[in-house]
Formats: structure tokens, sequence, C-alpha cells
């Protein structure tokens, strides 16, 4: 039988000194002892802690080999009144009338931005060259 874990407790763990904890899809994770080994640094891994984390994990999408590390890490299942009450606070009702904290983007949006600003900086230098430079 699993532990059963409550929000106020995974809110307890975001931080190395009592345990790095998050929930994806309801269950909880003790990350602790992975931060110096996650590819994306230490950092994403402690702004998500004590939380549920769920949409950040699948937003960057994670292969399949990760999503089989969290097996290792897993320590329970967060309550069934937490899990309820964090997918009611993520519905997409609640979302939509829920106010943007700041106006400035947020690193993941920022990285995506530069993820798409990327490919198109080449074709634009390819077509300068071949139609300017090439001739």
């Amino acid at each position: 039988m699993s532990k059963t874990i409550t929000l106020t407790e995974l809110k307890q763990h975001k931080e190395r000194s009592a345990g790095v904890w998050f929930a994806i899809h309801g269950k909880v994770y003790d990350v602790t002892k992975f931060l110096n080994e996650h590819p994306g640094g230490e950092e994403v891994l402690l702004e998500n802690a004590g939380s549920d984390s769920t949409t950040a994990f699948e937003d960057v999408g994670h292969s399949t080999d990760a999503k089989k590390m969290l097996e290792q890490y897993y320590i329970g299942d967060l309550d069934a009144a937490s899990a309820a009450s964090i997918k009611g606070a993520a519905s997409p009702a609640s979302a939509a009338t829920a106010k943007p904290s700041s106006s400035a983007p947020s690193p993941s949006n920022q990285s995506s931005s530069f993820q798409l600003l990327v490919p198109l900086l080449i074709v634009a230098a390819a077509v300068i060259y071949t139609q300017f430079i090439a001739k």
C-alpha cells in the first residue's frame, strides 16, 4: 500500500534541506537525490518543488526514459482531496478568469520563442545567401 501525502505535506518540501518533492498526475516524487543529475539543471526542479508539477513536466516533453526514471523517486500518492482541489484550480473556467501575475514572459515562454526563432533565422539567412550573396 502506498503512502498518502497531503498537499500541505507536499508544500513543506520545496528546499534541498527539507527534501524536494513534487506531484505529477497525482503521484508524489522525492527528487532530492536527482537534483545534481537533472539535465535541465536543479533550478527547474527547485522552482517547481512543493507543488503539482504535472503541467510543467508535460510541457517540457520528457522522453519515455525520463518518465520511467520517475518510478525510482516515487514516494506516494497525493490524497484525493488535494488532487481534486488542484484539478479544480487548473480547470479551464478558472484559468480563463485568472489574471497573469506579470506582463513579462515566463522563462518557459522565452525558451519556446527562442526555439521557434532559431529555425526562422536559419531560413532567412539561407534565403539572403541564395538571393544576394551567391549571385
